[in-house]
């Protein structure tokens, strides 16, 4: 018979769990990876840029002059040319002592001598040299997240592999939470971490600790065996193989969560519900996420909220919330159902200390992706 596992007499306050996790983690590693694989993921610092365009380029099909020498150049008083004009395509080399693009409508080569009808100015029709990439120019700054302009900017540059952070997360399910599991490794390659996702054998110590041997990752996630129920035995296995450092957070949704350490590597155990492992993923998970990338504060949208929150004090409480008429409307307070899961457009905590906030109040919660 399993024995069940046991919270502690008092529950840890969510900032105590999460400053225990996150001691002793460091940013990994920078590595540089393909275009396409660096999307999403979070920037290391990379070298400067040199000038882009490297030269002057037109702009526009046209004529290419220097702007000085069509002074006075006009319909009514053409201006002849000693020679042939040179024609310039969109995107070539301006020429050298030429600074002006003129369309073909400006110039006249129907007759014997060609002749400009128009004046322009110096710049016209033309792409000036660092113009879209300044020397010394950054792609994105270490810290950021590179989106797709980033990687613009890094084909324009000329470049093919881009220098990042990717830490490297294995999630082991513990049988009979499938659908979490899948959610949260879902939510972590949205996160662009390297994902690997393993099922134990069963739902004992023995069977999820063979999980966790192969644990060559910056940070472990269990899904699933977290409670204190006959059958929950993934802390237990955890305390095997490692140090628990917290189980029983002072967290709603997601009491029953625990961290710890195998050897340096980060581990949060997380509830099979989805509501429990949502808040620990939120709470617990992203932050040390955030740290092994070197990750910089994560935005938050502050709006008053169109009614009072009320929260139990002792305990973190999840919100989740939708924008209305630019102000934050209450889904759910620490009871989230699937369907406030799935409508929500953000979230934030209620700390322990705190009753909750009254209605108008200007309230910081972070936004899901869309």
């Amino acid at each position: 018979m399993i024995s069940p596992q046991r919270l502690p007499a008092s529950l840890t306050p969510l900032d105590a769990a999460l400053a225990a996790l996150l001691a002793g983690v460091e940013p990994v590693a920078p590595m540089e990876l393909a275009l396409a694989e660096a999307a999403g993921c979070i920037a290391a610092e990379m070298a400067p840029l040199p000038a882009y365009p490297p030269h002057d380029t037109a702009m526009v099909d046209g004529y290419a002059f220097s702007a000085r020498d069509l002074v006075g150049a006009s319909s009514y008083s053409p201006l002849p040319l000693p020679s042939a004009p040179v024609w310039v395509e969109a995107g070539e080399i301006i020429p050298n002592g030429r600074d002006c693009v003129l369309d073909s409508d400006s110039v006249d080569i129907s007759g014997p001598m060609p002749q400009v009808l128009a004046e322009a100015i110096p710049g016209q029709g033309v792409r000036r040299a660092g113009s879209d990439i300044a020397a010394g120019g950054l792609i994105v700054e270490a810290g950021r997240r590179v989106l797709p302009r980033h990687l613009l900017m890094a084909r324009a540059a000329g470049l093919e592999r881009l220098n990042v952070r990717r830490p490297r997360l294995r999630i082991v399910n513990v049988p009979g939470g499938g659908a979490t599991a899948a959610l949260i490794a879902e939510s972590a390659r949205a996160e662009a971490a390297g994902t690997s996702c393993i099922t134990a054998a069963g739902r004992d110590a023995g069977s999820i600790g063979a999980a966790l041997d192969d644990h060559a990752c910056d940070l472990l996630l269990i899904v699933g065996g977290s409670g204190v129920g006959r059958t929950d035995a993934a802390v237990t296995a955890l305390a095997a193989r490692g140090d628990v450092l917290a189980h029983g957070i002072a967290l709603q949704p997601g009491r029953t969560s625990a961290v710890g350490r195998i050897g340096k590597t980060a581990v949060v155990v997380m509830p099979g519900a989805p509501d429990g492992a949502l808040a620990a993923w939120w709470t617990l998970a992203l932050p040390a996420i955030d740290r092994l990338s070197g990750c910089r504060p994560r935005k938050t949208v502050n709006l008053p909220l169109a009614r009072k929150i009320a929260s139990h004090v002792g305990i973190a409480e999840i919100v989740l919330m939708e924008r209305k008429q630019d102000m934050w409307s209450t889904l759910a307070v620490g009871d989230l159902s699937l369907e406030a899961i799935a409508r929500a457009e953000a979230w934030l905590v209620v700390p322990g200390g705190s009753e909750g906030f009254a209605a108008g109040s200007p309230v910081d919660a972070y936004m899901l992706r869309q």
